[in-house]
């Protein structure tokens, strides 16, 4: 949306709210000049718009009296949809504005609908709760994001100012293959045509865009989000665990949380292929290797192998804790109890809650 056509949506806006507003009070709140309000009101009037101006000490400009935005006409699951989009994307931090402008847009969206169903939907976003607090925003500018989206679209390239992790900002021109949302932040994965590979970049991280002339073709079969994981699972990170489990690619990669691993057949050892995970801490993989429900062999790091060992007693300790009750469970409870803390409010864990979050690429 470019900025005159937002700024004459801002100004029908103020004039559905009612009462008669003079054009200085409107150029002030608008940040324009005079003329440029008239030329707004005439703008409105050209698309059938009923303003019209008050003479006198108390006149100004106002919308008809009487006069209503025709309401938006939504179904149940459409409106639902629109506005838990707006609330989940603000939770998540995906939303590349403030709080404040996500629930103005929810506001205005719930005004123009149907009484009976806003009131519907008011009863639900007083009522629900969410098991995920919110996440830390990391989002875009808007206009960074969209540019960057709409060069993505049109196959073309972008010039781009980047800051990576180290503080280290540099200007560039990326070929944009796509767009993806993954654990709270947006992503870019493209070419960077300085080297000519393929490269992820947080979005966050990208100043000053600026479309470049050409154009280009994505390689046949590339998929972003399945470049963005293998960037994140591949960043350097303080240890490398190896591991070699039986079965192929597609059956062993479910079997970790997304960005987490790479997945390597071995070719001198059919049935079975190569797993690394890279991390900054060591504690949460026993858990994760205590998922893994086929054979498998930790090769390394050494420091891991004490951490595994500590796992294994601790669950050893839990189930042998009872023995001389015998194998009969308590009354009202399942024949067999889980031996894992339960979280707040009495919920099981996820298998990686506790546990660190799949580490950002190393851009």
């Amino acid at each position: 949306m470019t900025r005159p056509t937002a700024r004459v949506l801002a100004l029908l806006e103020i004039l559905q709210a009612g009462g008669t507003r003079t054009v200085a009070d409107l150029a002030g709140r608008l940040g324009v000049d005079e003329r440029t309000v008239r030329r707004y009101v005439a703008h409105l009037v050209d698309l059938d718009v009923p303003v019209e101006s008050v003479r006198g000490r108390y006149g100004g400009i106002r919308l008809v009296p009487g006069y209503r935005m025709p309401p938006l006409m939504l179904t149940d699951d459409e409106a639902l949809a629109v506005l838990l989009g707006l609330v989940s994307g603000r939770r998540a931090g995906l939303v590349s504005t403030s709080v404040a402008a996500a629930e103005s847009a929810a506001a205005k969206l719930r005004r123009v609908l149907p009484q009976a169903l806003g009131r519907r939907l008011d009863a639900l976003l007083q009522t629900a709760d969410f098991t995920v607090g919110p996440r830390p925003s990391a989002a875009p500018e808007t206009a960074v994001l969209l540019l960057v989206a709409e060069a993505a679209r049109d196959r073309r390239p972008v010039d781009i100012d980047y800051t990576d992790s180290t503080g280290r900002r540099s200007r560039r021109t990326v070929h944009p293959y796509g767009i993806v949302a993954h654990s709270g932040r947006w992503y870019l994965t493209g070419a960077d045509s300085a080297s000519g590979q393929v490269r992820t970049f947080r979005i966050d991280r990208i100043a000053a865009p600026q479309p470049s002339t050409g154009t280009f073709d994505v390689p046949a079969g590339f998929d972003p989000t399945d470049a963005l994981l293998s960037a994140i699972a591949a960043a350097p990170h303080r240890h490398v665990v190896s591991l070699r489990v039986e079965g192929t690619a597609e059956q062993v990669r479910p079997l970790f949380p997304p960005g987490t691993a790479t997945v390597e057949e071995e070719a001198d050892d059919p049935g079975w292929v190569r797993v690394l995970i890279r991390a900054e801490r060591l504690d949460w993989v026993p858990a994760v290797l205590a998922g893994i429900d086929r054979p498998f062999r930790v090769e390394g790091p050494q420091a891991l192998r004490p951490l595994v060992r500590a796992l294994v007693e601790r669950l050893t300790a839990a189930v042998e804790a009872d023995t001389g009750r015998g194998d009969q469970a308590p009354p009202g409870s399942p024949g067999v109890s889980s031996t894992r803390p339960r979280g707040r409010r009495g919920r099981q864990p996820s298998a990686g809650s506790g546990h660190e979050s799949p580490p950002p690429p190393p851009r």
